[in-house]
């Protein structure tokens, strides 16, 4: 009896897995096959061309989400390599997830779910959202109740997602309010009603280390370097696409700029926060989102950036102490000041731009 009850919760994660992954195989068995094109030899171009207009740029995302993010996430010393897997795991579960749950709603024809690679791209979003929301817990809770969290999660978000872009008509080809609110705010919901009821000081293991902290910088530069693709993807091909990755750099390079004065002038010693680097530099592609494609001026682009990143420091430097202190709200990776925050700013922008903006020349 010693021996075996250890073993018995450990068991429980990889059973779950294999429940789940076996009643996938047979759903996927059942009910889901390819969206095939028309055989037609006059679509086969257009069928070429839009498949390699839309896979390299897929593949960015993918490396943001995999890597980019997981390394982000990599800033505590202790909790580095499940910070990684756990971003990895959660991925791949979360979007096989959506994929049955979106098919089931939108894609479910003549008893089947046509899937292809447009299809298995939002599900990617959907998961995206899980990865963000659980940073507000990182090294607090363990795989098994992060794969529960990300069960509930996704439907609610496909949900949240229809209200706001079928119901409300919103266009938000970057994700700031789908992707990015949502997370953070379900995130800090998920937190409040986890460890709300107990405030407690920073533990010398949460403290990062400067190969920790290398760590992360690492991912904010993959992140930084791909994010256009992130804002671009879901556009028009042509000139809107081509509008929304100029105005995405924009925004970006304008952050991190001022992310190192900001944080150098808030800081006692006149030093950079590497935190706030590493955070408020992609504050701006968060911000940028709902007015990616939009045809506003490179000035707004770039203004719009400015803004997110202090924002995001200023979030970082009072908002999140005061939130502990007043709410004993934990946030451990800051989603507030770097997806919330901006993600609000940039959902204002949004309104301001559809208002000074003609309406025949807004999104074309």
């Amino acid at each position: 009896m010693a021996t075996s009850s250890p073993t018995r919760p450990s068991r429980l994660l990889p059973l779950s897995l294999g429940l789940f992954q076996g009643s996938l195989l047979l759903f996927f068995a059942f009910f889901v096959t390819y969206n095939e094109p028309s055989a037609q030899a006059e679509d086969a171009n257009l069928v070429a061309n839009q498949l390699y207009g839309i896979f390299p740029i897929f593949q960015d995302i993918q490396v943001m989400v995999v890597v980019g993010l997981g390394l982000l996430l990599a800033f505590l010393p202790r909790y580095g390599l499940s910070a990684l897997t756990h971003n990895f795991l959660l991925l791949n579960f979360s979007t096989q997830w959506a994929v049955v749950l979106q098919g089931l709603i939108h894609h479910f024809h003549h008893g089947q779910v046509h899937l292809d690679l447009r299809n298995l791209l939002t599900a990617e979003f959907a998961a995206v959202t899980v990865v963000i929301s659980v940073g507000a817990v990182l090294g607090r809770t363990s795989l098994c109740q992060l794969l529960v969290v990300a069960a509930c999660e996704v439907p609610v978000y496909l949900a949240s997602e229809w209200a706001i872009v079928t119901h409300l008509g919103v266009l938000d080809v970057g994700g700031t309010i789908t992707i990015h609110v949502f997370s953070c705010y379900f995130g800090l919901g998920m937190s409040k009603a986890l460890f709300g009821a107990a405030q407690r000081p920073l533990h010398p293991k949460e403290t990062p280390t400067p190969s920790s902290d290398l760590l992360s910088l690492v991912g904010m530069l993959i992140l930084w370097v791909f994010w256009p693709s992130f804002g671009a993807i879901l556009c028009q091909p042509g000139h809107v696409q081509h509008r929304a990755i100029l105005n995405t750099l924009l925004a970006m390079s304008s952050s991190a700029v001022t992310t190192v004065v900001a944080s150098s002038l808030l800081e006692r010693d006149g030093k950079l926060n590497l935190s706030h680097l590493q955070n408020g530099s992609l504050a701006g592609g968060v911000a940028i989102g709902a007015v990616a494609d939009m045809a506003v001026p490179p000035v707004a682009a770039l203004a719009l950036g400015n803004l997110s990143a202090v924002t995001c420091v200023l979030g970082f430097r009072f908002l999140t102490p005061l939130l502990a202190r007043k709410l004993r709200l934990q946030d451990q990776c800051g989603i507030h000041n770097l997806h919330g925050l901006p993600g609000i700013l940039g959902a204002a922008a949004s309104a301001v731009a559809i208002l000074v903006t003609s309406e025949d020349t807004s999104r074309s």
